[in-house]
């Protein structure tokens, strides 16, 4: 099982950024975090480095589902979304597979949740 789901689109990054951001939305998740890479990396290591952002993504019901079931679980939450640039008019979205990250959690109330929420995300990279 991997870990993530992905898709490559062309287009251009911040236009691809939005459209993420509308697919969340349309399945009920708000991004809490972004954060781009580029920018930390320039200011923390003085590197540059490709266009490529972190999206902190939660569906406030399932995440409260999440939580009452596995207090802990807020050590693996949101769930993170990436868009990078792989090149010049290329872009990968990615999200993590929170089935595959659940496994390692071993609370069998969660792997409903987590197979519920990994088809939403699943649904927004198909979609983008």
């Amino acid at each position: 099982m991997k870990y993530y789901f992905a898709k490559t689109v062309s287009g251009e990054f911040e236009e691809v950024i939005k459209k993420v951001t509308n697919e969340l939305e349309k399945e009920g998740f708000g991004v809490l975090t972004q954060i781009d890479i580029a920018a930390t990396l320039k200011k923390k290591l003085d590197v540059d480095f490709k266009k490529y952002q972190i999206l902190g993504a939660c569906n406030a019901p399932y995440a409260h589902k999440a939580l009452k079931a596995e207090d802990k679980i807020g050590t693996m939450l949101p769930c993170n979304v990436i868009v990078q640039e792989v090149e010049k008019g290329k872009i990968e979205v990615a999200a993590v597979n929170p089935s595959a990250s659940m496994q390692a959690v071993g609370n069998k109330d969660l792997k409903e949740i987590a197979t519920e929420i990994g088809n939403k995300l699943q649904t927004v990279v198909d979609n983008v």
